[in-house]
């Protein structure tokens, strides 16, 4: 068993004359030497149709394939994260995998506590990388450019709209990979943004859909969790197109959800888990995952509801991307540049 908390001698004595009398080990330890993997979702909770939901498909076939013990602890509010990933370590966990950048402190902090314990973080690497986390990011900027070339040449009205969760350097490697897509479109076609500062409140993203929609926006990008579920369903009532993300969310609308921006993040955390189970766990290295990896893309539902024409000219950009020869900004200044 590992210990993860200092203990007094008195209470080593105690549990050493527990184990001489043939008591069972306490309840926070592993009875068997099956590896248990907690994974601690963002806000948005597991049923998000997007970013933590398709991790914790990853973290199920991975229970099923690889005969390891899964957990789930939902985070409801940010403030949840650190005792959330202290239940995690004093369950026991050999691998503790935080979902989303915002869990950047939590992560960082208890993995200077228990330098022994192994952890993974979603969309955050460190400037000073621990040495018992792996931080696995995704170009995320590329889905997106590949998105916004669709929207592009998609919009009839010529308008179209990108919803934010919050700003900041991810969610902006979104943003204006997007722009760049619309961009190289060539249809000079205008972007309305605006972002939701929340990542689980459908009803907000419906509310700021439907107020672009009056604004002759008739294509919306959501990344924003959960919120992008309420922009999907003023698509449906508005006969709009929408735009998903982070997993295939064209169940959701059929007929409106016409791509969605792919992060493989099912596929990282069960080849996560792989890695750990066959001992090689990439502790203090920063995992990338882009287009030449497999790990963004745009939906295999994208052919029901953009035509052949446009799908050729997406093809052609990816080429072009895994050849280096587009640039796709992931912020304002970048954007400004390759003007």
């Amino acid at each position: 068993m590992r210990f993860k908390k200092i203990l007094t001698a008195g209470v080593v004595l105690s549990l050493m004359s527990f184990a001489l009398v043939g008591c069972s080990s306490s309840s926070g330890s592993k009875e068997s030497d099956t590896l248990k993997i907690t994974m601690i979702s963002d806000l948005g909770g597991i049923n998000d149709q997007s970013f933590n939901q398709s991790a914790w498909e990853g973290l199920q076939k991975a229970e099923k394939e690889l005969g390891v013990d899964v957990e789930v602890i939902q985070s409801k509010q940010v403030s949840d994260y650190a005792q959330n990933v202290e239940t995690a370590v004093d369950n026991d966990s050999d691998l503790v995998i935080g979902i989303g950048f915002q869990m950047d402190e939590a992560i960082r902090e208890a993995a200077e506590n228990y330098p022994d314990q192994k952890f993974a973080i979603i969309d955050h690497s460190y400037e000073k990388q621990p040495a018992n986390v792996n931080s696995i990011m995704f170009n995320a900027e590329e889905a997106s450019y590949l998105v916004g070339l669709i929207a592009g040449m998609k919009t009839e009205t010529n308008t179209v709209g990108f919803i934010g969760g919050t700003k900041n350097p991810i969610i902006e490697s979104f943003e204006y990979g997007f722009l760049a897509g619309v961009d190289d479109a060539g249809k000079g076609t205008k972007v309305l943004r605006q972002y939701a500062d929340t990542y689980s409140d459908a009803a907000k993203g419906k509310a700021i859909a439907n107020q672009m929609h009056s604004n002759n926006v008739d294509i919306i990008f959501t990344a924003a969790g959960d919120t992008g579920s309420g922009a999907i369903e003023a698509a449906r009532e508005n006969n709009k197109m929408a735009i998903g993300v982070d997993k295939d969310q064209n169940s959701l609308a059929p007929d409106n959800v016409i791509t969605s921006a792919i992060k493989r993040v099912d596929m990282v955390v069960y080849n996560t888990v792989k890695d750990l189970v066959n001992g090689d766990f990439k502790g203090g290295e920063i995992s990338v995952f882009g287009i030449n990896e497999d790990g963004v893309g745009i939906a295999p539902t994208t052919e029901k509801n953009v035509n052949e024409e446009i799908l050729a000219f997406v093809k052609e950009q990816t080429e072009k991307v895994k050849k280096g020869e587009i640039t796709i900004p992931v912020n304002q200044k970048e954007y400004d540049n390759r003007k």
